[in-house]
This record gives C-alpha cells, structure tokens and sequence, in this order.
C-alpha cells in the first residue's frame, strides 16, 4: 500500500480491510481482535496513528502519529511471529509513512491458510470481520471455519466401506443418459457402469467418495453417513412470509440424491421463467439464452458449492418477486473479485465435474457472468450475500401491479393454463429421461397425486402423444410427439 493509498482510503465511505488506531505510546488492546479478524477472513491493514472520530454519525480521521515507531513496529510482528499471543504464527508486511511530519505504521494481515486464528489460547477469542467492524465469532461460525479447513478436498474423501451398491441406479441410468445426449462424444460413453464410474472418478478403489455419494447416492446410504442432507424447495404466495395468505403453495417431497434434485428443481423453475417448450429435456439447449439458462447456473451453483456438513440445509424460497438461493458455506472468494473476475475455486470439485460431464456447468467457477445473464434478459437485478456460515444469490422478478379484477382472473386462468401445459411437458421429458418410471415416482418428483399423473397420462394417452409399450409393471413408456 503506497502513502496515496492510504490516504485515499480515508476518504473512502467504507472498507472492510482496513482499520485505524491511535497507538501514540503502545499497541492498542484490541489489536489483537482486527488481527484475529482478518486472519479469519480476507486479511486487512491495521494502521497505527491514525484517530477516528465519530460525529453525527460521519468518521472523521485525524492523523496523529505514532512517537516511537521502531519499537512498537518490533513489539508488534515480534509478537505475531513467537507464537506466544496466537495459536499460530502470523506472517505480516509492515510499512512506514511520514504523514505531516510524523509517523505512521501500516501492517498487513493476510488471510490465515489455517483457521481458526484465536489468541490467549481461548477459542472464543476467534474474531472475523463484519463490514469495516471486528466481531467475536459465534459457535456456529467458529465450527463453519474449521469445516472450510477442508474447503475443495472433504467431498474428494472416500468413504470407507462403500460400493457401487449404494449408488441409486436409476440416478445413475439417467445420469448417463444425460450425458449421451448433450456430451455425446464423451469418451467413457460406451463402457459398463463399474468402468465408467471408475474413469469418472465416481468411485476409487470400488469405494465412493463423499461427492459421488452425494451426487448419485441411495437415499438411506446418503442420510445416514451425512445426515443433515436435505434441500428445502417452498413456493410462497406473496413477497414475504407475512404477506402469503398461505405458508407456501408447494413445497419439494425430499429426493434421493443431488441428481435427483436437479431434475426435480429445474422442472419446478422453469414454472417461473419464459423458455421454449421446443427444446431439450430440461426445457433449454446447451446454448440456449434464455431465462432458465441463466436461472439454471444459480441452480448448478447452489448443489455443487453446497457445505453439506454443515447442520444448516440449502433451501431455495420462490416468491413473487424474487427466488432466493440460500446455502450453508459462504462464499470462499470475496463479493467484488467474485464479480470480477472467474475464479476456478469450487467447494465440492467432484460434485461439479460431474455436472460439467452432464454439460450442466461450462467451468469450475462460479459462473457468475451466466448468473448475471439474468439483468440482461428480464431487466432485474441479481444480488449476493454471504457471511461466515452461509451465502444467498437472489434473481429478482417483475411484480405485476395496477391489473382490473378482470385481467387479474384472465391472468390467473392464463398461469393455471400454462401450468398444467407445464405439467405435461415434465411428464414427458421424466419420460424421456427414464422410460420405467413409475406413476409413483412421478408423483414425487413433481409434487402431484398419483390419481392427478394418472389423469394426465390418461390426456397424453388419448392424443397420441404417449404411449405405454409392455405391461404394467415391466412396460416402458414412449413419448410419440412433442406438446405443441
């Protein structure tokens, strides 16, 4: 950081990596609490000399210098270093100004590659930092920073004492499908299911890693070695929890694996977006544009980037302004960088290989610059969030005011109609995917009645877009024409 640097730093409204302290005489008390913070975080500089006031309000910086800067530039990285203040030791660059004729200490805290960072040997005194504020961090937060010790290599582990048995092998037939249809010259295509799975990384040594377990494991199997597995889809009928004349319309039976999900979800969001009903089996081509496109990246990103040990869940609320993306784990790589640049930094790589194989992700990244495709295509904004033990990605939507009682009705009856041709379409494509599907698992993968499938097929059936091959219950279903 040069001295202009600096200076301009104080005339900015806010930072997060950057904090003042008078320290005329010594180093300030709560030194060691922005140190701790950002080690914990996205490191900072703490500048000595420099007085914060506050007055209405507003800072206002005074610079007063520190008078012995030698030895307080000693005593501070010679504590750092020992060992004896942290649980580790902690590298720091150190800077000297001469700011109207005095002196001005300026340190550099980077982010610790092991976390948490605590000092007087107490765990509690673990401090991350919160806007341009130091704050001690909760339990929650503390066990969120030591999971993310094994960010990008915990989902990679094997899991002892696992087969090829516990994947779901309907997951994994109509996974392969998928990618024999958009990724047809992939190389492993043509093997047997154990080869493929171990050219895929799938499986090593015949055990399954914690991502492909995740990713395309058996319901019971996938609960009972990560038990807090769950993705929460709810439908609200308003703009927020008060205003909904209901707790929600819908809301998502749970799945058999984070493939299952996906299919599940992308069905349930296409609900909420303008696509074509002429395209591929998830309502779009590998180089659609459309709104799904971009909805579906935020989608992708939510299951691969999820912290599934966390004892949160990821939950995806749809209101009628806006679908929320809510995941435990924050995101790893600060907001404006996230933004800025595409950073190849995924918290489950294994898990969005796989989805890359599927050609439902171009990159490892965050596939922010996709996500944003969203302000493009419907004029709405695409906000982010996240702290140290969760992160949220909003799509906003255009709310629709100032209607006559009769173009609401007519609108209502429109939705309902386009629904149901919705409902259709998903019949047909879950066909596609996996001709032996069952009505039951139809049921409880769109969220309808048994007898509500039966009564659609039944439709479908009776013009000759459908038609059921075998018997019952070892028939198949063909899918004769598209819904016009």
């Amino acid at each position: 950081m040069t001295k202009e640097e600096l200076l301009h730093k104080l005339t900015d409204i806010e930072w997060n990596d950057f904090e003042v302290k008078s320290a005329q005489t010594e180093l300030p008390k709560n030194i060691w609490e922005t140190v701790s913070a950002f080690a914990n975080t996205s490191g900072g500089w703490i500048v000595l000399g420099i007085e914060e006031n506050r007055k209405n309000g507003i800072s206002q910086y005074q610079i007063s210098g520190v008078k012995k800067p030698e030895k307080q530039e000693q005593d501070f990285i010679g504590t750092l270093r020992s060992q004896t203040k942290f649980n580790l030791p902690i590298p720091v660059q150190a800077e000297k100004y001469i700011i109207d004729g005095v002196d001005v200490l300026a340190f550099y805290i980077p982010s610790s590659p092991i976390k948490p960072v605590y000092f007087n040997n107490n765990l509690s005194n673990t401090f991350i930092r919160t806007g341009s504020g130091d704050q001690r961090a909760t339990e929650m937060e503390i066990l969120a920073i030591q999971r993310d010790q094994a960010f990008g290599s915990r989902s990679e582990q094997i899991i002892p004492n696992t087969t090829l048995e516990d994947l779901n092998p309907s997951s994994l037939q109509t996974f392969r499908r998928r990618i024999q249809e958009f990724n047809n010259e992939f190389a492993y295509n043509n093997l047997d299911d154990k080869t493929f799975c171990q050219k895929t990384g799938i499986t090593y040594n015949n055990q399954l890693t914690y991502g492909s377990l995740l990713m395309l494991g058996k319901r019971d199997v996938v609960q009972s070695i990560i038990h807090n597995f769950w993705i929460d889809y709810i439908e609200i009928p308003g703009t927020s929890y008060q205003d909904a004349p209901t707790r929600y319309t819908y809301r998502m039976p749970e799945q058999e694996n984070i493939w299952e999900y996906y299919q599940v979800l992308i069905q349930r969001l296409r609900l909420y977006v303008d696509a074509p009903f002429s395209t591929g089996p998830d309502g779009f081509s590998p180089d659609d544009n459309s709104q799904l496109y971009a909805l579906r990246e935020g989608l992708v990103n939510l299951l691969a980037h999820a912290d599934y040990f966390s004892p949160m869940h990821s939950t995806i609320r749809v209101f009628d302004n806006r679908i929320e993306f809510q995941n435990p784990g924050r995101f790893y790589i600060d907001l404006n960088r996230l933004k800025e640049q595409i950073i190849s930094m995924p918290r489950n790589p294994n898990i969005i290989k796989l989805f890359r194989y599927a050609k439902l992700s171009e990159n490892a990244g965050y596939g922010i610059d996709k996500i944003l495709k969203w302000e493009l295509l419907t004029g709405q904004k695409v906000s982010f969030a996240t702290d140290m033990v969760c992160s949220m990605v909003t799509y906003f939507r255009p709310i629709q005011s100032g209607k006559t009682a009769e173009q609401s009705e007519q609108t209502t009856e429109q939705s309902e109609q386009t629904t149901e041709k919705n409902e259709y379409l998903q019949i047909l494509n879950l066909m596609k995917e996996n001709p032996s599907i069952t009505r039951k698992e139809i049921s409880e993968k769109l969220g309808l009645s048994e007898s509500a499938i039966q009564r659609r097929i039944t439709y479908l059936t009776n013009n000759e877009m459908l038609s059921r091959i075998g018997g019952r219950y070892s028939g198949v279903w063909k899918v004769l024409k598209e819904i016009p």
